[in-house]
C-alpha cells in the first residue's frame, strides 16, 4: 500500500498507479463521499434503488392486508383501522409516490435503452420531469381516490 507524500488526505486506502510509466503516484481506490459532489443523475439513481426497496416493503404490507382479510373480520378490522389512521395514510401516500417515481424512472430507462435522450441536457431534463411527474401522478391518484371515497 502506498501513502501519498503530499496532497489532500482522502481518508482511505491508496494504490500505486503505474500506468503512466514514469513512476508511481498514490491515488484513491474509489471516489469517497468526502471528495465526491453528488449530481442529479447519481441522486436519482440512488433514489430509484431506495424506492425499489420501499416498494418491496409496501408489497409485504399489501400481503399482510390480504392475509388479514382472509383470516377474518376481527383481524381485518385492525388492519383497516391502521391503514386509515394518519400513519397509515402517510405510509400509503409515501408508498404510492415511490410507485409512481419508480414507474416514471423505469420508463426513462427504457428510453435510454433505446438510445434516446442520452445527452447531458436531456438526461437532466428527463430527471426533473420524472420527479415532477411522480408528484403530479401521486396527487392525481390521491385526489381522485379521496374524492370517490367522499362521494360514495
Amino acid at each position: 500500500m502506498v501513502r501519498p507524500a503530499s496532497g489532500p488526505d482522502f481518508g482511505g486506502e491508496f494504490v500505486a498507479d503505474q500506468s503512466s510509466g514514469s513512476g508511481t503516484r498514490a491515488r484513491p481506490i474509489s471516489p469517497h463521499l468526502t471528495i465526491y459532489r453528488p449530481q442529479l443523475t447519481s441522486v436519482l439513481s440512488i433514489l430509484h434503488r431506495m424506492t425499489g426497496v420501499i416498494l418491496a416493503s409496501g408489497a409485504a404490507m399489501l400481503c399482510a392486508w390480504l392475509l388479514t382479510a382472509a383470516a377474518g373480520e376481527r383481524y381485518y378490522d385492525w388492519t383497516a383501522w391502521f391503514l386509515t389512521s394518519w400513519l397509515g395514510y402517510a405510509l400509503l401516500a409515501a408508498w404510492s409516490w415511490c410507485l409512481f417515481y419508480h414507474l416514471c424512472n423505469g420508463v426513462r430507462h427504457l428510453f435510454w435503452d433505446a438510445g434516446m435522450c442520452l445527452s447531458l441536457r436531456e438526461t437532466y431534463g428527463s430527471g426533473i420531469a420524472v420527479v415532477v411527474a411522480s408528484f403530479v401522478l401521486t396527487g392525481l391518484s390521491w385526489g381522485l381516490g379521496l374524492a370517490c371515497n367522499l362521494a360514495g
